[in-house]
């Protein structure tokens, strides 16, 4: 099974670690040419949380309140700025990160709870705040399925952020949340080059896959568009113009992008990836050109900058997106979804599908 990490980096946080002894994989390989290091299995553990919906105060965030399904993420993207979260469950931000996955099977219960208090305010909701509500085990889970039956009952605005086809499965929640005005979708596309995005983020979708579940849904009336995001400098960002047109193409009303951030370990682990996959040359100029976006780091933590980047080649970027987004029609950057239809239902309990 292909992986975005190649490793378990140290966590910070903990005193011990495991170190691979790299001269024994040397005398295997050289023993034996068709050696392969021990297959990483995928293990899910439960996550017994008692609350679901997190808020954020970031100014750069077009939502203040997120649920995430599950923490970790088998797709496995090289770049992930979330695999640092990782660390604070005592795991490592590598291998870890997409093979230990925590589940939340009590998300919908506890989503239901929380807005049946008086209390609540109907706000918008980011599903896929962290980490993706539609990585694979969720085909056989159906927690995000299960909280997006509530959220449709209770009519609570929600944008779903993903880059799984898988999504389309739940177009019935999401076409009645939209009938409301209360529910959109942004899936993610990193590169229309479908071997690059199988080495970047090898158990997403493919890229072709991500386009039908633009058209799928957009054929269902869900708002849908895309977020080009991250933007690597000297790996993808030639793909910015091409991938507008296809979104577009396929049903996309809006757009969005980000720049390539490596927060914490998650940078070890990319260039782990850079290193595995690319060409000396290349992989020293894509790290320079990140460097020079983040004011000579790999990462910056300052609202806005962090996702847009400074210098020259960020500029660019950010001129260039504007300029296409606008002659596409995709300008509207952030789909609107409205709370004005929210309710409590009376009565019975919907049953969930799980």
């Amino acid at each position: 099974m292909r992986r975005g990490a190649g490793s378990n980096p140290p966590n910070p946080f903990e005193r011990l670690h495991l170190e691979e002894d790299a001269e024994a994989v040397e005398m295997m390989r050289a023993n034996d040419p068709e050696w392969q290091p021990p297959h990483v299995k995928t293990q899910f553990f439960m996550d017994d949380t008692q609350s679901l919906i997190t808020k954020n105060d970031s100014p750069d965030l077009s939502f203040d309140a997120s649920l995430n399904p599950y923490r970790g993420c088998e797709h496995g993207c090289a770049y992930c700025y979330a695999r640092r979260y990782h660390e604070f469950l005592g795991f490592s931000a590598g291998l870890d990160f997409e093979s230990k996955i925590l589940v939340k099977p009590r998300a919908p219960e506890l989503l239901r709870e929380e807005m049946s208090r008086r209390g609540w305010i109907p706000q918008k909701l980011a599903m896929s705040g962290v980490t993706d509500c539609y990585q694979p085990i969720e085909r056989k889970l159906e927690i995000t399925r299960g909280c997006l039956a509530v959220l449709a009952e209770f009519r609570n605005p929600v944008v779903v952020i993903t880059k799984n086809f898988l999504v389309t499965r739940d177009v019935d929640h999401l076409a009645e949340l939209a009938r409301w005005r209360a529910g959109a979708v942004i899936v993610s596309i990193t590169s229309l080059d479908v071997e690059l995005s199988g080495l970047l983020e090898p158990r997403a979708s493919s890229p072709a896959m991500r386009l039908r579940a633009v058209r799928t849904l957009a054929d269902a009336g869900v708002p849908v568009g895309v977020s080009l995001a991250p933007v690597i400098p000297g790996l993808n960002d030639m793909e910015m113009a091409g991938i507008l047109e296809a979104a577009r193409d396929a049903g996309a009303t809006y757009a969005t992008y980000s720049v390539v951030r490596l927060p914490g370990s998650g940078a070890s682990v990319f260039r782990d990836w850079l290193q595995r996959n690319v060409s000396p040359e290349k992989r020293e100029a894509i790290l320079r050109r990140i460097e020079a976006a983040h004011g000579g780091g790999l990462n910056s933590s300052k609202a806005f900058e962090r996702m847009r980047g400074q210098g020259e080649w960020a500029l660019q970027m950010n001129q260039l997106f504007k300029v296409l987004a606008r002659k596409m029609g995709l300008d509207q950057m952030r789909p609107e979804v409205s709370a004005d239809g929210f309710r409590r239902p009376e009565g019975p309990q919907m049953s969930l599908p799980f």
